[in-house]
């Protein structure tokens, strides 16, 4: 079986769910023709035409406006943001009209909205944000940022099936660096699960999207030292997984709650308010915090590599609360 990239694993699961259900269709800039930004929706137009696969100008609320017209009529379209950030022109019809739609009207808003997130990649202020705080606080919706191949294609099937409205990060860092072998079976995995990456017993660090491997290389260097860490990859950032977030407090005592997004108001905050309020008897030290610094992401790739969460930056708070 060859190896599969996490950019063509979600592109296999869209391909997958359109040849399944009819309903299914694309909406986006440049999503047709040209394949996408980075080519993740490249060939799909080809097997499916225009009338699946739907061009639009570059106008993201409308695009998810449309997107959601098009759910309450019965359709399930997936909406690409060209770039995650700007997700932001859109807010107003995912949080004040399809988070809401269930409890309103009772009507289901089966849409996805994807696109590329993160940082890493010189993208500079327009390119590079992590959105998942800005959505956190708005019931209704649900978010999911996979870390893996596997998970990428798994997540997509399920919010694809999903009747209420998802958002679907996808961190561009790892399009083209991840490879994995995927089951030929159609499978799919869970909205609201996460998984353990990495078991361990000293301290636990709790992540999800491209700072699982961030994570992941820092438990090895720190493997070495006799700091055992286990790794919790969220996946699923709403709902989150309360149940393995506790399971792996109860476990180690010692938490690291790691994202890329800046620190303040970043969704770990509200981690560490959750696991405070249900396991704070099982805490031997206090919850670590390791995130971006609160600033826009540089464009110099000097400045953005300090602004950023690392393996050292990881296993540095690892080490003290090791000790502590």
């Amino acid at each position: 079986m060859a190896l599969t990239t996490y950019l063509e694993a979600i592109r296999q699961a869209m391909f997958e769910e359109m040849r399944r259900d009819p309903s299914v269709f694309l909406i986006g800039e440049d999503v047709g023709v040209y394949g996408g930004a980075f080519k993740v929706t490249a060939g799909i137009l080809d097997e499916f035409g225009p009338e699946r696969v739907i061009e639009t100008p570059i106008a993201e609320a409308a695009i998810i406006g449309a997107a959601c017209g098009a759910a309450l009529m019965g359709m399930r379209p997936i909406a690409e943001m060209q770039f995650i950030d700007f997700i932001s022109c859109g807010f107003d019809m995912l949080t004040n009209y399809a988070a809401t739609s269930r409890y309103r009207q009772g009507l289901a808003c089966p849409i996805v909205v994807r696109g590329p997130s993160g940082a890493g990649t010189r993208g500079g202020p327009f390119h590079s944000l992590n959105p998942e705080a800005f959505f956190m606080n708005t019931p209704g919706l649900k978010m999911v940022e996979p870390s893996t191949p596997y998970d990428a294609k798994g997540l997509m099937k399920a919010a694809i099936r999903d009747n209420d409205p998802v958002l679907f990060f996808e961190h561009k860092f790892l399009y083209r660096r991840l490879k994995e072998d995927l089951p030929e079976t159609d499978y799919i995995v869970p909205i609201g699960k996460a998984d353990v990456k990495r078991a361990g017993e000293d301290l636990s660090i709790i992540t999800y999207g491209a700072m699982v491997h961030t994570a992941l290389e820092a438990a090895q260097t720190l493997e070495e030292e006799d700091i055992h860490v286990e790794v919790l990859d969220l996946r699923s950032l709403l709902p989150y997984d309360k149940e393995a977030i506790l399971a792996t407090v109860k476990k180690t005592n010692k938490v690291i709650l790691l994202h890329e997004a800046t620190r303040t108001g970043g969704i770990a905050g509200e981690l560490a308010a959750f696991i405070t309020e249900e396991a704070f008897e099982y805490l031997d030290g206090p919850i670590v915090r390791v995130a971006s610094i609160d600033t826009p992401t540089p464009y110099s790739p000097t400045l953005e590599d300090f602004f950023l969460p690392n393996a050292a930056k990881v296993a540095a708070a690892a080490r003290k609360l090791a000790e502590y």
